[in-house]
């Protein structure tokens, strides 16, 4: 059996409904694996939210490991090396699971350099192989300032340097068609800046962009876990490889995710 490791921090309704996709991907069988265990950086008591995923991850009868990153911070203040070390922690408290691979759902921490050796870890980023990078909000700004025609979501793998990671699994779409077009004619004449100041977040362009993202993002994290657990991909040396053994510079999921969503409509 295919085994999945999962990273969470747990901190709302969405690290929830992930693991719920996942969950029933399992047991409806398009997704040939079992979560083998679950992290969280929280522990119990630490937040209403993080306790609700808790007693969802419980539910599941999945074990269940727990090291707050915050108390351990507080405990080893005076240690430059705070961080490492609870990483090192982290390994001897995963000692005896096995994991071929493990997902980072919501994980609000960076991985450090041992953990990255120890484990195949997975992040999703909200835009395409080779495109921008940063925070969700960082990448619609870029996109909007570069008059990008297409975006997407990616699964890759992680790395100490943030976003760096070369890329797994990723699904694209276009933002300029029918749907787009009206909202890159309001901004017409507009420096990226501009819009920004007059507008932010509220600008329907930006709304736009992020909503048809947010709609891909379950459905990709679910049908990547889904190829590798069907051995259609695997990583190899940190390169994600298919069955016939070819280096693929991301294994493209884009009619799959786009079916998902037809059939969801």
């Amino acid at each position: 059996m295919y085994k999945i490791g999962w990273f969470s921090t747990g901190r709302g309704s969405g690290s929830r409904a992930l693991l719920t996709t996942i969950m029933n991907g399992i047991h409806k069988g398009d997704i040939k694996a079992e979560i083998a265990f679950v992290f969280c950086n929280r522990e119990r008591g630490q937040t209403e939210e993080t306790d609700v995923f808790l007693d969802q991850v419980a539910s599941y009868n999945i074990p269940l490991v727990c090291l707050s990153s915050k108390n351990f911070k507080s405990q080893h203040s005076e240690d430059p090396n705070w961080r490492t070390n609870y990483d090192r922690q982290i390994i001897e408290l995963l000692n005896g699971f096995q994991a071929d691979i493990c997902v980072l759902a919501g994980y609000m921490l960076i991985i450090g350099p041992e953990m990255c050796q120890g484990y195949d870890m997975i992040n999703l980023h909200p835009a395409l192989p080779g495109g921008p990078k940063g925070t969700w909000r960082e990448v619609i700004w870029e996109l909007i300032a570069s008059k990008a025609s297409t975006t997407g979501v990616m699964m890759h793998l992680a790395i100490p340097e943030v976003d760096e990671g070369p890329p797994m699994t990723y699904c694209e779409f276009p933002i300029r068609d029918e749907l787009f077009d009206k909202y890159w004619k309001e901004i017409e004449g507009l420096s990226v800046s501009e819009v920004m100041d007059q507008q932010g977040e509220n600008n329907a362009l930006f709304k736009l962009i992020r909503e048809e993202g947010i709609k891909r993002e379950q459905p990709l994290i679910a049908a990547t876990l889904q190829a590798f657990s069907e051995r259609k991909i695997r990583i190899e040396n940190d390169k994600v490889i298919n069955r016939e053994g070819n280096i693929l510079q991301g294994y493209s999921l884009t009619q799959q995710i786009e079916s998902i969503l037809k059939d969801s409509l």
